[in-house]
């Protein structure tokens, strides 16, 4: 009974956030004209949220919502982690958004937060993230109040061509920017250290889904789980200096 409750009051709670969203879009188009200075175009067909919640809500754990995964959606998590050069997993998270879209500043907080707690005070050189975390507003936030360059792609990998609307401005400053020798260099670094973390646990160890339930929970294991990548770099460091 406990879990149907709880299963309710994040239906309610997803509609409450649906209606306040919606609130908060009409009042960005009743101001007329776009953050870059454009006006908008015809309104929209109004829409009204519904009177009572719909969707659903997995019981088994009420924190874990539909996550995408190339050929479908598997009921879970969606894991963030921030990497440094040297391939240490600094900050390690998880959230029930599907995608990576709002993760690029609560990223930075965590990271900054993880930092602070080593003791150290020194802010990193500079963020880079993939085109999933492509959000004007987190990266004003990150440059403007945090004070640390931003380096996202615009477009995926795999695009050859810009996205209809996703031209001039920032997005043709940000594709100047890694396309320029320092900016393509310190952009690939990625390659070398937060995907290879991603990919030596899932294809590696097999870490491949959660045992745990609960956003609390997977937090721990997932957090764990990064601890004991970092552990197993610095053996290895120890074993390659001892050898030298």
């Amino acid at each position: 009974m406990g879990r149907l409750l709880l299963a309710a009051e994040r239906l309610e709670s997803d509609l409450d956030v649906e209606r306040r969203s919606n609130q908060a879009y009409e009042a960005y188009r009743a101001q007329g004209r776009m953050k870059d200075g454009r006006r908008f175009g015809g309104p929209p067909n109004p829409y009204t949220p519904p009177e009572l919640p719909a969707g659903k809500v997995n019981v088994t754990d009420p924190d874990s919502r539909p996550i995408p995964i190339g050929f479908g959606f598997v009921q879970g998590y969606n894991a963030q982690s921030a990497v440094n050069e040297q391939g240490i997993v600094v900050a390690a998270e998880i959230t029930n958004n599907s995608t990576d879209f709002s993760q690029l500043d609560p990223m930075v907080t965590a990271t900054l937060d993880e930092l602070e707690r080593a003791g150290i005070d020194q802010l990193p050189e500079a963020v880079a993230a993939d085109a999933g975390y492509w959000n004007e507003q987190h990266m004003d936030e990150v440059v403007a109040n945090k004070h640390i360059p931003v380096l996202v792609a615009p477009d995926k990998g795999s695009r050859g061509t810009p996205r209809r609307g996703w031209t001039g401005g920032r997005y043709a400053w940000m594709r100047t920017v890694l396309g320029s020798q320092h900016g393509r260099e310190r952009y690939k670094k990625r390659k070398q250290t937060t995907e290879p973390t991603f990919a030596n646990a899932k294809h590696n160890r097999g870490v491949i889904r959660f045992h745990r339930r609960g956003r609390i929970k997977v937090r721990t294991e997932w957090r764990l789980l990064m601890m004991t990548e970092n552990l197993t770099k610095l053996h290895r460091h120890q074993i390659a200096t001892a050898r030298a």
